[in-house]
């Protein structure tokens, strides 16, 4: 569908008008194709390395495209050039172990977010070679319809993901702002917010598992999507109850599990932003909204509590 080299429909005929270009090639424009061919080598490693790494067959296949057509993009600006152009290996480097640990779906379109090469560059070059058109065009078609192809389990369970972060984050927050008022106990709070979360998280886990089998939902697993909800869940707890195990000052604690929160929130809001193409601001912004604002009613019922039942621990 996309194979064979995108060099091949141009002739010698071609190449040989735009080498006879090439003597009028000022150095301005002649540094920026020379940008363009370290763009091209740099994802041609990039999508050859993910490639490699990749388990399934037809993700790897998807890949393997994208980095024959990146090298014939290399190929045809070295003849413009006559230059070899190294790869940027800290990007290849920083993008493979992105797409490794955080889905290649993400590090492909994270890649594509970071592109330097701009539509107005391009267009400037069309003017002395047609070509460069026909290279920018390639190039949004294709990767946007192999990005669609490619089928990753992470994106099939990001709801799932979604639910046990949200839940964690709102209940958990709020519980320990009302037991930092009611207990004044740090090592309490600690132990308080763990049997909580454990239980919340294992209560979570099953009421998808349950959900999705109810809904016959044939792209999701009911057992991986409630293991992914009560992780997500876990990993939440863990972090927002280890200040109250590390540091005495109570009210400290409290900020730094309140700040690890936003932390939580803003890196899988960016995930989400940029593996499904929404938003950052509007989710981030509510996610946020919702977990500190019933972490301040309940600092304020757990100050209540303490003066009504006059709690001493």
């Amino acid at each position: 569908m996309f194979g064979g080299n995108t060099c091949s429909p141009w002739s010698n005929t071609i190449f040989n008008n735009l080498l006879a270009k090439i003597s009028m090639l000022d150095e301005k424009t002649k540094k920026t194709i020379m940008q363009i061919q370290k763009a091209e080598i740099t994802e041609y490693h990039i999508y050859a390395r993910m490639a490699k790494q990749i388990k399934g067959k037809k993700n790897k296949q998807v890949l393997e495209v994208l980095s024959k057509e990146e090298k014939g993009h290399y190929d045809f600006w070295k003849k413009i050039t006559n230059e070899e152009v190294r790869a940027d290996m800290i990007k290849v480097w920083f993008y493979t172990f992105v797409s490794k640990f955080m889905g290649i779906t993400f590090g492909l379109k994270l890649m594509e977010n970071g592109e330097e090469i701009a539509q107005e560059t391009y267009d400037e070059l069309a003017k002395i070679i047609p070509e460069a058109k026909k290279i920018e065009s390639d190039e949004n078609r294709h990767e946007r319809e192999l990005l669609k192809m490619i089928d990753e389990e992470h994106l099939k369970y990001v709801g799932s993901i979604v639910l046990g972060l949200n839940d964690a984050l709102v209940e958990l927050t709020g519980a320990l702002a009302g037991l930092t008022l009611a207990l004044q106990n740090a090592k309490l709070i600690a132990v308080a917010g763990l049997v909580t979360g454990v239980a919340a998280s294992l209560s979570m886990a099953v009421s998808e598992y349950l959900s999705i089998k109810s809904e016959h939902d044939n792209t999701r697993n009911p057992l991986r999507a409630s293991v992914y909800t009560g992780i997500a869940y876990i990993f939440t707890v863990i972090l927002l109850i280890a200040p109250y195990l590390l540091i005495r000052d109570l009210y400290i604690s409290l900020a730094i599990a309140l700040f690890n929160a936003i932390v939580v929130i803003a890196v899988f809001t960016f995930y989400v932003s940029v593996a499904q193409e929404t938003g950052f601001r509007k989710r981030f912004l509510e996610m946020a909204g919702l977990s500190m604002s019933v972490a301040l009613i309940s600092f304020g019922i757990g100050f209540l509590l303490r003066i009504v039942f006059n709690i001493e621990v």
